[in-house]
């Protein structure tokens, strides 16, 4: 048995049966070991982004890892943009990156990279095979990193010898450690803040305390305290719509979210990593969102149960459970000239049971929430580290996580998916169910914003820099080239009539809407 075959039936054994693949030479033998053995699910990505965004949203919804499998450290290199997302929304992923054979490494070929450094920069375990015996137990190792709660990347570096040499064995799969268990002491001091601040108290949910099953115990603690609840904005995968929390997130705005926050003295973290912090620094603004003298006071970490932390704090404040309030009727689908309200409005009301919104508007979507909290229940996924170019692969992603079962909605800001453009191809070569929504204004609107934020005035070069109408982007011939069909709303009753259409067809559709 050579080392490839040793991976791929070791990669199964460990649960790990999707592969989302951009191979090169390197790895020719671990792509011939997948024709050898039945199983292993192969997804073609024609850029690696595309690759690592998708093993990204397939992981939020499927909830355990697929691998990629990618060429050499520039392949590696390629797909960081979206291990980074995935990084920080802890995904788990297992990275298999061919590299230079043992003994050609010397010779500094053009591929040559610091492949191992690059890794350790978006990966929290790292590991280079250097015999084909230990590849099994490597990727074993691998598989049980990325499963380790709530997520991690996981990354193999598969040098090409050790690939095509014999000697390989199967590795026996690995169970991850339990989540580490919930301080005492932290649920007393949490619900001691609870009890004495009320209304000056704000509960933070991150990570998997955004799902739903420790929105209904947040909710039943807040109902106990009179404490608020918002979500992190960085709260990569939120469960929402009737039967959840109305949520809404810490805003993206610097000023707004210091409005948003200044009220409360302590704050409770379910699961974040930290405080709310500004994205980037701003001239004259602090750093942190929340005020000067609010206090901290975490209740969990990342790698902790939020479930187990929040059900233990409910305990010991004695709250009961209590229902959810209702959002009210679904809303109608809204009409005239599409803004964010109308089209949050129209989505809320066409959206199928148990969607999937790949959210990457930027700008444009920031006021969704309030307006589809009455939607069916969905899924809605953020990008996880805010570097664009996460939500197309992230969609695509999704729905073969979902087993091509439930509609996915991307709602898609149109210069952050020129980053990754060809997830389309993928969409259409796997028959996915994903309607993609371009939010078309021509520019990288974000970015004026970001130029008042930070005291900038730009002038005519500047603002060419942000124009993408010269030439204009013609998403619907786009969309075609890539084996995708499509059409153009210029309002909401065209963009309601489209959307309701393509919820009915089996393969992806996409909509390009003049904003």
């Amino acid at each position: 048995m050579n080392g490839a075959r040793s991976l791929v039936q070791t990669l199964l054994a460990s649960g790990v049966d999707t592969c989302f693949a951009n191979p090169g030479t390197s790895e020719m033998h671990f792509v011939a070991a997948l024709d050898q053995f039945p199983g292993m699910k192969c997804v073609l990505g024609l850029q690696e982004n595309i690759v690592t965004g998708m093993a990204d949203g397939y992981y939020r919804i499927a909830r355990k890892p697929a691998c990629t499998l990618l060429h050499c450290g520039p392949g590696l290199a390629n797909g960081m943009a979206n291990l980074h997302n995935a990084r920080r929304a802890r995904s788990g992923i297992v990275n298999i990156v061919g590299d230079q054979a043992t003994y050609h490494r010397p010779y500094d070929a053009p591929l040559t990279a610091d492949t191992d450094g690059m890794a350790r920069t978006v990966s929290q375990w790292v590991q280079t095979s250097m015999r084909p015996a230990d590849l099994g137990r490597d990727a074993a190792l691998a598989v049980r990193a990325a499963r380790t709660f709530p997520g991690q990347i996981a990354t193999l570096i598969l040098p090409a010898d050790v690939s095509w040499g014999e000697s390989g064995a199967v590795g026996e799969p690995v169970a991850p450690a339990e989540p580490a268990a919930v301080d005492g002491h932290a649920v007393e001091g949490a619900a001691r803040i609870l009890r004495d601040y009320r209304d000056k108290a704000l509960i933070l949910l991150s990570g998997q305390a955004a799902f739903a099953p420790a929105q209904a115990l947040a909710w039943r603690i807040a109902a106990a305290t009179g404490a608020t609840v918002m979500a992190d904005f960085l709260a990569a995968h939120v469960a929402r719509g009737r039967g959840r929390m109305q949520l809404e997130r810490v805003p993206y705005a610097m000023d707004a979210a210091i409005r948003a926050l200044e009220r409360f003295e302590h704050i409770v973290l379910v699961n974040a990593q930290s405080g709310p912090v500004g994205f980037f620094a701003y001239p004259d603004m602090p750093s942190v969102q929340y005020p000067p003298n609010a206090q901290l006071h975490r209740l969990s970490r990342p790698e902790q149960d939020p479930v187990a932390a929040l059900q233990s704090l409910a305990d010991a404040l004695g709250a009961r459970p209590v229902a959810l309030p209702d959002p009210g009727p679904r809303p109608q689908a809204a009409s005239g000239a599409p803004t964010p309200e109308g089209l949050a409005q129209t989505v809320a009301a066409l959206m199928p049971e148990n969607a999937i919104v790949s959210d990457e508007s930027i700008s444009f979507g920031r006021g969704f929430y309030k307006f589809t909290h009455a939607a069916p229940a969905h899924d809605w996924l953020h990008l996880g580290g805010g570097a664009i170019g996460g939500g197309m692969p992230v969609a695509t992603g999704a729905a073969i996580g979902a087993g091509r079962q439930r509609r996915v909605i991307n709602l898609q800001a149109d210069g952050s998916a020129m980053y990754t453009l060809q997830s389309l191809w993928t969409q259409a070569r796997e028959r996915l169910p994903v309607t993609t929504i371009i939010l078309k204004n021509g520019k990288y609107n974000i970015l004026i914003g970001e130029y008042k934020g930070v005291g900038a005035v730009p002038g005519p070069t500047a603002m060419g820099m942000l124009d993408l109408g010269n030439p204009d982007l013609d998403w619907v011939r786009l969309a075609a080239g890539m084996g995708v069909a499509g059409a153009r709303a210029t309002t909401l009753e065209e963009c309601a009539d489209l959307m309701g259409s393509s919820f009915s067809r089996p393969e992806p559709f996409l909509i390009e809407l003049l904003v």
